[in-house]
């Protein structure tokens, strides 16, 4: 959630600070600062609650340091304010520290290092790392020495920086459980939390695990672990470009990502589609038939969007390749003891990479010798690493914080996962050929859908005025019932239940009434007349039903209707969902919200 940039090489860090943490202001933050320092010595620091715009008109012209750190704070111990913001400094002012995570020992340090005399400016756990580091340096030779002393009384998760005012040749860096990118340069270094701070100045990246370190000079880098070990790293290149991270001349990222969608697709198929044996080439899985066959039952873990993603995706492997499947979220999962079983695969779905409570419970697996895939976006993040295999989705950066092209690219790479199990298993030729066609046609569909936009914000504008709005859909519709529904609380705060339909009667019908408005999600499937009969139900008792679907209902079932393209019904929940995202963000323009950046919520959830 918080956001990391440092920088050191032979020009002025401030702008490279301030311009890296805007990069990352998608993240979600509530202050931000940054901390200098130059060959003269001395720590100069600026810190400020607000947007990363607040911090910038604050920082004096003559802020001059060749070695810097900046970081944008979403609040966990202690208010948003001026003085919990980071960067914090020990006692004396010669060591700065940024830091993502949470300390869970922090209280019982913070007495301990009191009782010694420290006195603390702010409320934060990351504070307690300032005068750790400030307490160790007192017998350590470098600081590399003193940050270990440090690490090595904290329990918790952690991506640290560490500036020394006495040493400005370097910046230490370190990660347990929440992402340190290191970012390469012509004479100069980089280090952030995303490469996104990182692309305008070198696509060069190398990628800490958890429990290293390492040392960031202007010259080049050194990687070690928490007991000195040296580590080899090798760079990679960032595919993702600078232009990336722009609106590119819309009004919000969020419209922009879902225009996106049709490309996007393209991206998540290309080079996997099989028209030869009607299939899909996944070769990311490194599962050859005989191990794929193997499998009894697949479980799928996310957390938010990623955990619907995962249920589309759970009913696209029963109905292809016949094999039990079943979403869970990854949150809840390794709290309750699970039972790992040996002819089971788990599936983690993440589009960071970077998900906290998704990443432990792969690890969570792999202790107890499970096989686990990854379906992320972000190539080098960590679940990626940790996972035995999987899918890159190559949806292309996702800036907003609400989940669209990437949800859209992840239920994509579940049917392609669905097609390659089922072709292993009985899926018929024909029927292989049949889902192949139907992948292709996928983002000429989602342009037919966009293409509908001014409508679909008509309706929105109308909906978004109710305090409320109801969202339902059986067996395929009902994964895509639960995303629009969060997608409509994400971004326009309106408050939004999904619910099976089968299930209206069964409690929820008596909230229904000219109040509550209902979203069905209506595929023209084998249970297209079991919906049509709840729909009545829900207008018996005056409710406005806004259906989509693919053909327009009898007034008496719906008053609105959006009409989306068929294409194969296992793949009709992909395109069903495409409006809804519409309908959340024209609601939200309507309403006044903040788009991007709705409110209590980030991007990237590397804390649980």
């Amino acid at each position: 959630m918080c956001g990391i940039v440092a920088y050191i090489g032979g020009k002025d860090a401030a702008p490279i600070l301030l311009e890296g943490l805007a990069r990352l202001e998608y993240r979600g933050y509530d202050s931000a600062g940054v901390a200098v320092t130059g060959k003269t010595g001395g720590l100069k620091t600026v810190k400020r609650k607000g947007r990363v715009a607040d911090l910038a008109a604050a920082v004096p012209g003559r802020f001059k340091g060749t070695t810097g750190i900046g970081h944008t704070r979403w609040a966990t111990h202690g208010e948003p304010s001026d003085a919990n913001s980071h960067p914090h400094l020990d006692g004396a002012g010669r060591f700065a520290v940024v830091h993502n995570g949470i300390i869970e020992n922090a209280e019982e340090l913070r007495a301990k290092l009191e009782s010694e005399g420290v006195v603390f400016a702010s409320d934060t756990d990351t504070e307690v790392l300032a005068h750790l580091v400030a307490a160790h340096a007192k017998d350590a030779d470098e600081l590399e020495d003193a940050v270990r002393g440090a690490l090595a009384r904290v329990v918790g998760t952690y991506g640290i920086a560490v500036l020394d005012a006495e040493r400005p040749d370097r910046i230490v860096v370190a990660r347990n459980g929440s992402p340190i990118v290191l970012g390469i340069g012509e004479k100069e270094m980089f280090a952030a939390s995303d490469v996104a701070a990182l692309v305008r100045y070198t696509r060069q990246v190398v990628h800490l695990d958890d429990g290293e370190l390492a040392t960031v000079r202007a010259d080049g880098f050194s990687t070690f672990t928490q007991d000195a070990r040296m580590t080899a790293k090798q760079p990679s290149t960032v595919d993702w470009e600078e232009a990336s991270y722009d609106t590119a001349g819309h009004a919000h990222f969020l419209i922009k990502e879902i225009s996106e969608q049709p490309s996007a697709v393209e991206r998540t198929l290309s080079g996997r589609v099989d028209e030869r044996f009607a299939t899909a080439h996944l070769g990311g899985l490194n599962l050859d038939a005989r191990e794929a066959r193997a499998f009894q039952r697949v479980k799928i873990l996310g957390c938010g969007s990623a955990y619907y993603s995962g249920e589309l995706g759970a009913q696209l492997i029963e109905e292809l390749a016949r094999i039990p499947a079943h979403a869970e979220p990854a949150s809840e999962f390794r709290y309750r003891n699970p039972v790992i079983e040996a002819d089971t695969l788990y599936i983690a779905v993440s589009q960071s990479g970077e998900t906290y409570d998704t990443l432990a419970a792969v690890q969570e697996i792999k202790r107890k010798g499970g096989r686990v895939l990854g379906v992320v976006n972000t190539v080098g993040s960590a679940i990626a690493r940790e996972c035995d295999g999987g899918v890159y989705l190559h949806a292309g950066p996702e800036i907003s914080v609400a989940s669209t092209k990437a949800f859209t690219s992840t239920a994509v790479a579940f049917a392609l996962i669905a097609l390659h199990f089922g072709r292993v298993h009985d899926l018929s030729p024909a029927d292989g050929r049949r889902i192949c066609a139907g992948l292709k046609a996928l983002p000429g569909q989602i342009r037919e859908i966009l293409a509908q936009e001014e409508q679909i914000a008509r309706l929105a504008a109308q909906y978004a005025q109710n305090a409320g709005m109801m969202f339902v859909g059986r067996v395929r519709g009902w994964p895509v019932a639960r995303e629009g529904a969060q997608k409509l609380k994400e971004v326009s705060y309106v408050h939004a239940e999904a619910y099976p339909a089968s299930e209206l009667k069964h409690g929820p019908l008596a909230l229904i009434g000219p109040e509550l408005p209902t979203v069905a999600v209506v595929p023209d499937d084998e249970l297209l007349e079991k919906n049509l009969t709840t729909l009545g139900e829900i207008r018996a008792r005056h409710g406005r039903v806004l259906m989509v679907g693919h053909t327009a209902p009898d007034p008496k079932y719906a008053e609105d209707c959006i009409l989306v393209p068929r294409n194969e019904p296992e793949l009709d929940p992909i395109l069903l969902g495409i409006p809804l995202q519409l309908l959340a963000y024209h609601a939200a323009v309507a309403l006044e919200r903040d788009v991007d950046k709705p409110r209590n919520l980030a991007k990237s959830v590397t804390v649980e």
